[in-house]
């Protein structure tokens, strides 16, 4: 008898056909696997949103290669807070001081440097020590007093934006501490790391050589590729390898469905809260950094209302407000939505007061989808149990 068709019963057990299906098992098509992912309504507002702009912004230079780069750049500017906001949503809490801590990082970069004798790279270090310290803080509030962190973090962001105002003004009597360009420049850690752009020669080369646009003089139309966007991709690479891949991956998604539940499995909770928060601190902080490097300053109102949009971002990209569900990859292309939507409006005859029309209804629409997906898996799931 052949054996890919059938086996021996064993003693008292019948026989089991090789080619039947397993009656528990249901099977689950693939598009409806594709549809129930949390990065599926971002991927499909992106692709709509390219669309759009493809038809009334095609031929404006929006998609020339410097305007790639400039809505990328705002992109992922954002999509770093808001992987940070994504991994922290997950776990079923939220930091609204990312914002206020972008600010305040660049202040306490700009003002040792320019005022105390620091060198750069120490004032970048302890901008970093500083800001994940706060987030430790946070964090540690949050889950020992059981506050909302809603609550905590709102305190936090007052605090912050009324201390970067405290430190521009009490040292450079200005909201604007600026006039590091050359001194950031010089630096090998805060000059290799975060300022400028990678791979310039390669760029040149494919000036050259005709694949990329050039200015009359040979130079290339984009110097490089912008440095945030290395960050970006590290951040969103680390992070999404965190959450599918490791230990403490499963953890974050446990504690963010059941806290009580996670508790009693023996999952520390509260290191792991804590750990996210410090971790969105550094996000914030990177942010920061990266702007101050950019541009050679640091300003009071730096990361204003970003910690609005870095949830928005998580959310288009299928983090649910109640935790336990989300994606990095979806919260990136949440982020690139912000990205096209803002610089894309500039290339179009739309005025730019839509754009935060736009913005609270990409949030309706996505919380409307994810309830809609969970709803719908839930079904699934009760359907399957019958």
């Amino acid at each position: 008898m052949n054996a890919t068709t059938s086996r021996a019963a064993l003693p008292g057990k019948p026989a089991v056909l090789g080619t039947m299906a397993d009656e528990r098992v249901r099977h689950i098509p693939r598009w409806r696997d594709l549809f129930n992912r949390p990065e599926f309504g971002a991927i499909a507002g992106t692709v709509l949103v390219f669309v759009l702009f493809g038809v009334f912004a095609g031929d404006s230079g929006m998609f020339n290669l410097d305007g790639v780069m400039s809505w990328a750049q705002v992109a992922a500017y954002l999509g770093i807070l808001a992987v940070g906001a994504c991994v922290l949503m997950i776990a079923g809490e939220f930091d609204l001081s990312i914002g206020s801590m972008v600010g305040f990082a660049g202040m306490m970069m700009a003002v040792p440097a320019s005022f105390l004798g620091w060198p750069v790279w120490a004032s970048a270090l302890f901008a970093f020590a500083g800001c994940m310290a706060l987030g430790w803080l946070n964090g540690y509030l949050v889950v020992r007093t059981r506050l909302p962190s809603f609550i905590v973090t709102l305190a936090f962001m007052f605090i912050l934006r009324g201390g970067t105002l405290v430190l521009s003004t009490h040292f450079a009597n200005s909201t604007i501490v600026g006039g590091m360009g050359e001194r950031l420049a010089a630096d090998p850690l805060v000059g290799t790391l975060f300022q400028g752009s990678a791979f310039h020669g390669l760029f040149v080369r494919l000036a050259h050589a005709g694949f990329v646009d050039a200015l009359p003089d040979g130079t290339p139309v984009v110097d490089g590729l912008p440095k945030v966007l290395l960050w970006w991709l590290a951040v969103a690479v680390g992070a999404g390898f965190l959450l599918s891949r490791t230990r403490f991956g499963n953890w974050v998604f446990i504690v963010g469905g059941d806290n009580h539940a996670a508790t009693n499995a023996g999952i520390p909770v509260n290191r792991v809260k804590i750990s996210l928060f410090v971790f969105t601190a550094f996000c914030a902080c990177l942010f920061g950094v990266l702007q101050v490097a950019d541009v050679g300053s640091a300003a009071a109102d730096r990361g204003l209302q970003k910690e609005f949009e870095a949830i928005i971002a998580a959310v288009i990209g299928g983090a649910l407000l109640t935790g336990g569900y989300g994606s990095v990859l979806g919260a990136c292309f949440g982020a690139l939505i912000f990205g096209v939507v803002q610089v894309g409006i500039s290339f179009t005859s739309i005025d730019s007061d839509w754009y935060r029309v736009f913005l609270g209804a990409m949030l309706l629409l996505a919380v409307l989808f994810n309830h809609y997906i969970r709803t719908q898996a839930g079904r699934s799931r009760a359907g399957a149990g019958q």
